[in-house]
């Protein structure tokens, strides 16, 4: 009976989300189910009970066309808290499925169930899906493809095949027995054993046939590393990141962000034979421990033919090489024509200046801790260390429920000093723990710039937006000048990204327009840095007209 009413309400719901236009006519509602459990799965010659979707690893993909409606019913038949978050998908109005715990709901419990609906917008491409709970996405995350509208066509020749390929990371113990670890330590987490292609080590193939050319969907769901990718003796071309479409960008390897989808064409135009793509991190902090390997998989044409020995391997930029990672994201460009156009804010209404740093806080009395000087590792945006609620913010928000959190996050860093010397004060390094949002109007035209820091130890950070896409209008080393800097903007086709890596010790310049009413959150995807709270999130507020207002929520949200 409570089934039999809860879809009746689900309907009703939909028939609401339809009337209001968040169901275009001629879109698909399509349904499926996950089913989060633990599954047994071996590698490195160990095996482990994993927290998986419907057993897989990775986990199903998702196939839509854009402005459909997709429905997922999350049944949590695990042994912990979960919630999914549909990493680049907007969500029109309707952020209660965004998915971060404690941000827009309370974890689905063991033995409980949650309805999300995943409502496609302007997404085109690859975008993803992953756990936003502790450190679950280290083994519950997978593709979403959003092909283009019915009766349109992708902006580059139809490729003969498609291969999705999920960048991972894996250690042998379990994850969340590292994250409980470090926590408790105060120290860095324990680096991962392997990296992963489709979720090997080492043993994924990919036939193909000379001649053709296939469109690689690849995704970053590496928990704490930017990675570098290649494929020995084949240029690729970038055609697309972060659900939309880029200028044609040849290259002979990638630079991916945790978070960060790129979309790629190879074409199979070599000699037959046997060739390694392999991937490995890129790390530009020296004192920072990561894990050194490298993963491969083969590309074998068909045909037959005597394989090479030993196979071809692709050559890959040094760990270290922060040029050849910055020059890649750099040279991204928005496609810019006239079927996929670029709307960068022009007139900027709210200027916001955040800093993104790694912090140090006292340990707990008589104890002492394992980061420097026997402190406890932290980090910030804007010297505030992110602290969770018990209870979610946009439920506080739409209740009107107060002490929740606090709206007067800071627009600018308390304290100005020179972010990236060499040398800062040692005092510099504590934070301010808190809970707080920065409250946006609707439809104000947003610039923020990140601004890494040398606290502690300078680093990159990718820094991802939820519920929006922005433009990547600026970016460099050292501190941002806003008199000089500006003037070297690209406001003519800069990538549009939902995902942007802030350079060691430099800055980056996005704008969007803040039309999404809501609550967003805004994270570091390294996620040992959002386990220590480098994260902050926008409150949207709602516009004048009906349709500028954020929708109800649905009739299942997980209790807290």
């Amino acid at each position: 009976m409570e089934s039999m009413v809860m879809k009746v309400l689900i309907v009703q719901f939909l028939g609401f989300l339809l009337f209001e236009g968040f169901i275009h006519s001629d879109a698909s509602i399509i349904r499926r189910t996950f089913v989060v459990q633990e599954t047994p799965y071996t590698r490195l010659c160990s095996t482990k009970n994993i927290l998986t979707v419907n057993g897989q690893f990775p986990g199903p993909t998702l196939y839509a066309h854009k402005d459909d409606t997709i429905l997922v019913d999350v049944y949590n038949r695990g042994n912990q808290n979960i919630t999914i978050h549909w990493h680049g998908v907007k969500q029109p109005r309707y952020p209660w499925t965004d998915g971060p715990e404690f941000i827009t709901q309370c974890p689905i419990q063991p033995g409980a169930k949650f309805s999300q609906k995943i409502l496609l917008s302007d997404e085109e491409g690859t975008i993803w899906w992953h756990a936003h709970s502790d450190w679950s996405r280290a083994t519950v995350h997978g593709a979403i493809v959003v092909y283009p509208k019915k009766g349109t066509t992708y902006p580059f020749p139809k490729p003969q095949a498609e291969v999705p390929i999920i960048l991972g990371e894996w250690w042998k113990s379990d994850v969340q027995a590292v994250l409980t670890e470090f926590l408790q330590t105060g120290g860095d987490p324990n680096v991962s054993d392997a990296f992963l292609i489709n979720g090997q080590p080492d043993t994924f193939k990919l036939t193909v046939d000379h001649g053709k050319t296939y469109l690689f969907r690849m995704i970053n769901s590496a928990m704490n590393n930017i990675l570098f990718f290649a494929i020995a003796k084949h240029k690729i071309t970038v055609v697309g990141t972060d659900g939309g479409y880029t200028k044609p960008l040849k290259s002979d390897y990638l630079a991916i962000s945790p978070g960060q989808t790129i979309d790629f064409l190879l074409e199979a135009n070599q000699q037959p034979d046997h060739y390694y793509m392999a991937a490995k991190a890129y790390n530009s902090a020296s004192a920072v421990s990561y894990d050194n390997t490298t993963t491969t998989a083969i590309i074998q044409y068909s045909g037959n033919y005597t394989p090479s020995s030993p196979s071809p391997f692709p050559h890959l930029p040094a760990f270290n090489d922060t040029k050849a990672s910055t020059n890649f994201t750099g040279s991204l460009r928005s496609l810019a024509s006239k079927d996929h156009p670029v709307h960068v804010p022009l007139k900027i209404s709210t200027k916001l200046f955040f800093t993104v740093s790694i912090n140090t806080e006292p340990c707990d009395r008589n104890t002492s801790c394992e980061g420097p000087n026997d402190q406890r590792f932290a980090a910030s945006v804007n010297n505030i260390t992110f602290e969770n609620p018990r209870i979610d913010i946009l439920e506080a928000y739409y209740r009107g429920n107060n002490g929740v959190f606090g709206e007067d996050f800071p627009k600018f860093p308390p304290l100005a000093f020179d972010y990236t010397n060499q040398t800062i004060p040692v005092e510099y390094q504590r934070s301010t723990n808190a809970t707080k949002v920065r409250v946006l109007e609707y439809n104000s035209t947003v610039e923020l710039v990140f601004q890494g820091t040398n606290l502690v130890a300078g680093i990159d950070h990718p820094m991802h937006l939820h519920g929006y896409s922005f433009y990547v209008v600026g970016w460099g080393f050292g501190n941002f000048d806003k008199m000089k800097d500006p003037l070297k903007y690209n406001l003519v086709d800069p990538p549009l990204q939902n995902t942007i890596a802030v350079p060691k010790n430099g800055w980056v310049a996005i704008r969007f327009k803040a039309n999404n009413p809501g609550v967003w959150l805004m994270h570091c995807h390294l996620e040992r840095h959002i386990s220590w709270g480098m994260e902050m999130a926008f409150i949207v507020k709602n516009g004048k007209h009906p349709n500028a207002k954020m929708l109800p929520p649905p009739p299942d949200m997980p209790p807290c």
